[in-house]
């Protein structure tokens, strides 16, 4: 009766899990209108065994994971609906982050290697002497420039440092991927027959799939050296992948994935070519939809596969702008520095000088990545005046993530010849209204802010309720998604000011970071003398601004 009762209030249902860089959540969708019934989140940490390595525990991941799935089965319960009406799950996941695990154990050999890692610049200054410092030796391939970020990079670092892996790769039991396969290969059985797929999407991220074949590509794997049998086999992004093995949710299909930002795109129903959103989270993250047409960026973008819903379906590509540092940052004033209480309280201290624009930082904890993709910058604070409070530094740091989302836009303008009328947004971060507002004032366009903030895991559900096989989800594509428009409110002279400011402020973030050679090979120089005078200056003052600032 129940079931019945929820059916016809809702309809199917789809729930969508988001596994983010920082937590893990389970939502449950219902029909056509897309409402969010009921969710579950977990936070997930990160581990920094060594100056700019950033880790991850694949099994606390998973946990977290199964955790939000019977928190939420639970809720949904609670609220006299039956947990029988979900028809599908989807899965949106952080890219780029590399896990390799043994298939007869279903152990990882190794940490989970997070996007933002750097301990592979060495390897990436090899491969780039080798290509005549060529860093788009590749590209014409895969889309991507050759950098630390993409996983190829980092399953070769554990092939070469994982005594571990290595083994697993001679017995024939070494398995590789990004966390979708991750969590694909555990909810369909593991070890017990688990499916070891990933989409497309995602699979573009790694440097080893042929941006137009959608295959492996034999020249990349032999560029990089990795043996084919250690990857997943590459579906759509909107098939039935397999059935949750075990647990509350047992025999749902999972039908659809995408990495979190073309799943974002997916929620903000971007399906026309030159409909672009910026998604706010740890990082920074803006996809233009260029339609089924590849686009090769000329201004430092990437060219990426933004979905592909179904296998009888053509691809569908972007350009994208990453971002590494957004969310971060203000996390990082919380943590590091203790500036901030919480996370929220930013817009509140950076209100405190509306007008004052005197302060510039660069957040480039590991080098800047697109338009710039110079992995030897690191962050700088311009402006510093004896009046300075951790008030300027908040608001900084918070017009930071609008330069770098301008310095994108402008870098797609050029490559596209589009002008934007709007900027889609979502994320965490676009809770955050004064940060709305700047980036409308940087940028000089309207920013659009979905009311409905869960655009990522709308994706995902999207993409899995429409797969072949599933009792059709009929979510409206066409409608307009309900929102709240931020308006410019500065002169374009204002606006101009700020931004050659950033951009003298960029010029001097470069080169903090060079690399000489030791007699046990080449590796970075972390303190250089007058990198280490920096960074302890920088400390000092914002310690005394932290008891400087105004009550």
């Amino acid at each position: 009766m129940n079931k019945n009762k929820s059916m016809s209030r809702y309809g199917p249902l789809v729930g969508a899990i988001d596994e983010g860089t920082s937590s893990v959540r389970f939502l449950v969708f219902a029909g056509d209108t897309a409402e969010v019934l009921t969710y579950h989140q977990v936070s997930i940490s990160k581990s920094h065994p060594k100056e700019g390595w950033v880790e991850q525990n694949p099994m606390e991941i998973l946990t977290a994971v199964k955790e939000c799935l019977n928190q939420t089965v639970h809720n949904l319960r609670q609220l006299t609906i039956d947990p029988a009406d979900i028809v599908a799950i989807g899965i949106a996941n952080q890219r780029e982050t590399s896990i390799i695990w043994d298939s007869v154990t279903g152990e990882p050999l190794y940490n989970a290697i997070v996007w933002m890692d750097m301990r592979t610049t060495n390897i990436v200054e090899d491969i780039l002497k080798g290509v005549r410092n060529n860093k788009n030796f590749l590209k014409p391939l895969c889309g991507l420039p050759i950098s630390p970020y993409f996983s190829a990079v980092k399953l070769k670092w554990l092939m070469e440092n994982e005594i571990s892996v290595q083994e697993a790769i001679k017995k024939k039991r070494c398995m590789f991927g990004t966390v979708d396969s991750w969590l694909i290969w555990n909810l369909t059985g593991g070890i017990h027959g688990g499916t070891h797929s990933t989409d497309v999407t995602n699979a573009s991220r790694t440097m080893l799939m042929n941006i137009s074949t959608l295959k492996w590509d034999s020249t990349l794997l032999e560029f990089f050296q990795i043996p084919p049998e250690i990857l997943p086999q590459i579906r759509s992004s909107s098939e039935i992948y397999g059935h949750v093995y075990e647990g509350v949710l047992r025999g749902v299909p999972i039908s659809g994935c995408l990495g979190d930002q073309q799943s974002a795109l997916v929620g903000q129903m971007c399906f026309e070519l030159g409909q672009t959103k910026s998604t706010y989270g740890t990082g920074c993250f803006l996809l233009y939809n260029t339609g089924t047409a590849i686009v090769d960026s000329t201004h430092g973008l990437l060219t990426t596969v933004a979905y592909q819903l179904g296998p009888q379906s053509p691809p569908v590509y972007a350009l994208e702008g990453s971002v590494a540092i957004a969310g971060a940052l203000i996390q990082w004033l919380k943590d590091n520095m203790e500036i901030l209480a919480k996370v929220k309280d930013c817009e509140s201290t950076a209100k405190q000088y509306p007008n004052d624009n005197r302060i510039v930082f660069v957040p480039a904890f590991t080098g800047l990545y697109a338009p710039y993709w110079q992995k030897d910058a690191r962050s700088v604070i311009c402006g510093i005046t004896e009046d300075t409070t951790s008030a300027h530094i908040v608001k900084a740091a918070l017009q930071a993530v609008c330069f770098q989302t301008r310095d994108i836009l402008e870098a797609m303008k050029k490559d596209t010849g589009s002008l934007f009328p709007k900027l889609l947004v979502d994320g965490s971060m676009t809770t955050n209204s004064l940060l709305m507002q700047m980036e409308a004032d940087i940028c000089g366009i309207p920013v659009v802010r979905p009311l409905m903030c869960e655009t990522t895991a709308l994706g995902a559900a999207v993409a899995a309720g429409r797969a072949e096989g599933i009792r059709r989800w009929d979510v409206r594509l066409d409608v307009p998604v309900p929102s709240d428009t931020f308006m410019p409110s500065i002169t374009d002279n204002e606006r101009d000011i700020l931004y050659s400011q950033w951009k003298r402020a960029i010029k001097r973030s470069l080169g903090w970071e060079p690399l000489v050679k030791f007699n046990d090979g080449e590796q970075d120089l972390h303190k250089m003398t007058a990198t280490g005078l920096f960074v302890i200056g920088t400390i000092i003052f914002l310690l005394v601004a932290k008891y400087r600032a105004p009550t």
